[in-house]
C-alpha cells in the first residue's frame, strides 16, 4: 500500500469524500471514526491533567463578535459568506478563541480563579479554494483540540510550560520523535496588534519557557500571528514536508479588544493575558500524519479493530465467542471471522492493519489457548488464553506504539 493517507484511507475506510457533500467536507467512515474518537479522548484527558475544564461554544455567531475580535478585518477573505437572519449578520467561525472570550466574559472574575483554563474540541471553517484541498490534511472544516488559559502577567512563563510539558507528554504517547520547535516572532511588515512593549514582553516569556524546559528551537521572524507570538511544533510528514501541528500563542489583544477584566488582589481591575493552547492540533491533521507514519498500522489503543478472532471450522466458534466475549468485557475492540480459508482469513486481517490475530482450532480448545499473530512484529506463539487476554489489554491501557510481544 502506499504510505499516502489519501490512499490509505480509501484502501482500509477510514474516510471518504463524495461530489454531493463537496471537497474538503471528509466523512469519517466507522474505522477511521474510532481513530478520531481515541485521540479525541487522550486529548481531553491530556487538558484536564494540565488544568482545563471543558466548554461547548456554538460554530457560528454575529458578525460583531469577529469584528471586534480582528478575525474580520485579518481573514474575512477566507472566511465563509455572511448570512443574514432576522436582519443580523452571522458568520462560521474561522476561530474558537473569540467564543472562549465571551465564556472569561460571562461573569465577573477574580484573581483567586486565574488561571482561568477552558477546553473545546470545536469546529471551525476556513473558505479554502478547491486546488488547495487535500484529504484530510487541508480542509475546509476543522476540528481542533483547542484550549485558552486567561492570567495574569506573573503566570504567564508558568503556564507556558504548563503546555510545554503537556506537548511533550502527547508526542512521546504518539511516537513522534522528530519534531522542531519554533518561536515565530514579528516581522518588519504586516498587520500586528497591540504595543511594541506588549510584543516584546509576550516573545520574553515564549523564550523564557522554552529556555526554562531547555527546548532547543529557532526563531522565524514574520510567522507570528496577527495578535502576538507562538510557539510551533514542526513535524515532517510522510513525503517530508513539514507541518505545524501543536501551538503556544500569548494574545495581550483580545482580553484588550473584548474589554476582559478580573479584580485584583488590590481590589483593582485588571487586564488578564490569554494564551491559546493547541495540544494536538486539528484532529484532521493530526490522523493524517499518524496514518501517513504508521502506514495505516495504528498503534493497538488507536486500531479499529484490536483483535481479529479466526475460528478455524464451526465447531471452534463456541470457543472463539467466549474469547471475544472476556476481551469485550475488558473494553476491547473485536472482531469474528469465520467464513472462507483460514488463510484467506489471516490475510484479510493482515490487510487491514489488525495488531492481533487469534486462532483457534482443535488444539486451543483443548489447551485453553489461542494461537497469536503479530503482524508489526513479525511473530507467532501459542499461549493462554487469559495471558493474551491480559496483554492485550495492558498494552491497549498503556497506550503501547506495538502490540505485546508474545
Amino acid at each position: 500500500m502506499s504510505v499516502d493517507h489519501r490512499e490509505l484511507g480509501r484502501d482500509l475506510e477510514f474516510f471518504a469524500t463524495t461530489p454531493i457533500v463537496g471537497a474538503g467536507l471528509p466523512l469519517w467512515l466507522p474505522d477511521g471514526a474510532v481513530i478520531r474518537n481515541e485521540l479525541e479522548k487522550f486529548a481531553a484527558e491530556q487538558a484536564a491533567r494540565s488544568g482545563c475544564r471543558g466548554v461547548y461554544t456554538p460554530v457560528m455567531a454575529k458578525k460583531e463578535l469577529y469584528e471586534r475580535s480582528g478575525h474580520w478585518s485579518k481573514f474575512s477573505e477566507d472566511m465563509f459568506p455572511e448570512m443574514k437572519i432576522g436582519g443580523e449578520s452571522f458568520l462560521l467561525r474561522p476561530a474558537n478563541c473569540p467564543h472562549h472570550a465571551q465564556v472569561f466574559a460571562a461573569r465577573g472574575r477574580s484573581y483567586r480563579e486565574l488561571p482561568f483554563r477552558v477546553r473545546e474540541l470545536g469546529s471551525m471553517f476556513r473558505s479554502e479554494l478547491s486546488g488547495v484541498l487535500s484529504g484530510l490534511s487541508r480542509v475546509r472544516q476543522i476540528n481542533l483540540d483547542d484550549a485558552h488559559v486567561f492570567c495574569s502577567r506573573e503566570q504567564v512563563q508558568a503556564e507556558v510550560i504548563v503546555a510545554l510539558d503537556a506537548i511533550e507528554r502527547c508526542y512521546s504517547t504518539l511516537g513522534i520523535a522528530e519534531r522542531g520547535y519554533r518561536l515565530s516572532i514579528r516581522g518588519g511588515e504586516g498587520q500586528y496588534l497591540g504595543t511594541d512593549e506588549q510584543w516584546a514582553d509576550a516573545e520574553d516569556h515564549l523564550r523564557g519557557a522554552l529556555n526554562a524546559r531547555s527546548i532547543e528551537y529557532v526563531e522565524a521572524k514574520g510567522e507570528a500571528a496577527f495578535y502576538g507570538p507562538k510557539i510551533d511544533v514542526q513535524v515532517r510528514d510522510a513525503h517530508g514536508r513539514e507541518e505545524t501541528l501543536s501551538t503556544v500563542q500569548l494574545d495581550f489583544n483580545q482580553p484588550e479588544r473584548f474589554d476582559l477584566e478580573y479584580t485584583a488582589e488590590d481590589g483593582s481591575k485588571a487586564r488578564p493575558v490569554m494564551i491559546h493552547r493547541g495540544l494536538l492540533g486539528s484532529m484532521e491533521r493530526m490522523t493524517a500524519l499518524l496514518i501517513e507514519r504508521f502506514e495505516g498500522r495504528m498503534p493497538p489503543w488507536l486500531a479499529p479493530n484490536q483483535v481479529s478472532i479466526l475460528p478455524v471450522g464451526d465447531r471452534h466458534q463456541v470457543e472463539a465467542e467466549r474469547l471475544r466475549a472476556d476481551l469485550e468485557a475488558r473494553d476491547v475492540r473485536v472482531a469474528i471471522a469465520p467464513d472462507g480459508s483460514l488463510g484467506r482469513r489471516i490475510r484479510e486481517a493482515r490487510t487491514h492493519r489488525d495488531p492481533y490475530i487469534a486462532v483457534i482450532g482443535d488444539n486451543e480448545v483443548h489447551g485453553g489457548t489461542v494461537d497469536v499473530l503479530v503482524p508489526a512484529r513479525g511473530g507467532r506463539a501459542v499461549v493462554d488464553a487469559s495471558v493474551f487476554v491480559a496483554q492485550v489489554v495492558s498494552g491497549i491501557e498503556e497506550r503501547a506504539l506495538l502490540p505485546a510481544d508474545f
